[in-house]
């Protein structure tokens, strides 16, 4: 099976004991696990990356998203992940980005980055070919110190006039076979390099009309059930690393009259992504400050929300409105509803066993 190595070295880890929550983990420790944030800097001497290394050090932050901004050399942001995977040797940071290929690359040819194409163009050659092209993008990430890469798209081109899967050729293909022999190359190559995936944008985004960035998605009349084949294939063929959950609002999975998006969906993420599907892995928002989110629910209502459906990592960009006190603010939120329901308290032990579990193939 594709997916078999990873698989064994995770229950090597439970054996060996990496992967076992420890005894002394605070609730402050297993709420920081669930946190993976955006951050002002680009040199490892600045000072917003040396506070965010403080964090990972007192394992108060589960790990941190890079952006453009972030990327000023590439030596530079070697440097920068040297020290914030310095800062925790032990439990290996979420060193996250972006780098799908075209349009979507936070690594480019600028800074001397040997950019790739987008999907769409890739999967206009041969499945070998392409896992030959993820696998030198994945060995390049790999030597900067990153431990995770968003991607590959689980979407399929359903909508071609789809403002932010279509537009910039994010999809491999029309149909779910087709994606879904793309998405096991690209696992496949950075699995090599010893690089984390992410499936997204769980339940769908190809047949969507707008784009979650900006605002409230509604796919209750563009959605199809075809858009989860790709999830099954690869979850039915062992994947377990991440799968990203998007901000999609589907009224038949959206707990009445409540209007919640598929990242604050139990219905979606308890219901079809762990029940229905399989997946055992670990479950992470798309950017939860993008305009689906931010527009109707505050900070609190998001955290909370989120984790209650059954999120395990909460993503936040932190550039709506930047705060170096951002993931602060989170772990208070998670550890306050914790220690006042023990049901909230259960979820984050819960989430925090599964990240330990990922995070022990990265030892």
């Amino acid at each position: 099976m594709l997916f078999s190595l990873p698989r064994c070295l995770t229950a090597l880890a439970l054996v060996i004991g990496f992967a076992t929550p420890s005894m002394a983990a605070s609730l402050e420790e297993m709420a920081g696990q669930m946190i993976v944030v955006g951050f002002q800097g680009d040199s490892a001497g600045d000072a917003s990356v040396k506070a965010l290394a403080d964090e990972l050090a007192a394992g108060q932050l589960g790990g941190v998203m890079f952006l453009k901004t972030n990327v000023k050399s590439l030596d530079a942001v070697g440097a920068m992940n040297a020290a914030f995977r310095a800062a925790s040797p032990n439990l290996v940071p979420f060193l996250t980005l972006d780098q799908e290929g075209g349009a979507v690359e936070r690594l480019t040819k600028d800074v001397g980055f040997k950019e790739v194409p987008n999907a769409a163009t890739v999967a206009k050659g041969s499945v070998a070919e392409a896992q030959a092209i993820y696998a030198g993008m994945a060995d390049g990430i790999a030597k900067l110190g990153f431990t995770v890469n968003f991607g590959p798209v689980a979407d399929i081109n359903l909508n071609p006039d789809n403002q932010v899967i279509a537009k910039f050729g994010r999809a491999f293909g029309k149909d779910a076979e087709t994606v879904t022999a793309y998405d096991k190359a690209f696992i496949a190559a950075h699995q090599q390099a010893g690089v984390l995936t992410s499936l997204k944008h769980f339940p769908g985004h190809g047949s969507s009309t707008a784009d979650s960035h900006e605002g409230f998605v509604d796919i209750t009349q563009t959605w199809n059930d075809v858009e989860l084949d790709p999830y099954r294939a690869l979850i039915a063929d062992g994947y377990d690393e991440f799968v990203m959950v998007g901000h999609l609002y589907h009224a038949d999975y959206s707990g009445g009259d409540t209007r919640l998006p598929s990242s604050l969906s139990p219905e979606w993420i308890t219901g079809v992504l762990r029940k229905d599907l399989g997946f055992t892995g670990v479950v992470i928002s798309d950017d939860l400050e993008m305009g689906a989110i931010r527009e109707h629910f505050d900070l609190e209502q998001t955290v909370t929300m989120a984790v209650r459906a059954g999120m395990d990592v909460l993503l936040f960009s932190n550039t709506a409105k930047y705060r170096a006190s951002l993931a602060d603010e989170i772990r208070a939120i998670l550890v306050a509803t914790a220690e006042a329901d023990p049901a909230f308290a259960a979820r984050i032990e819960e989430s925090y066993r599964r990240i330990l579990a990922l995070k022990a193939r990265l030892n």
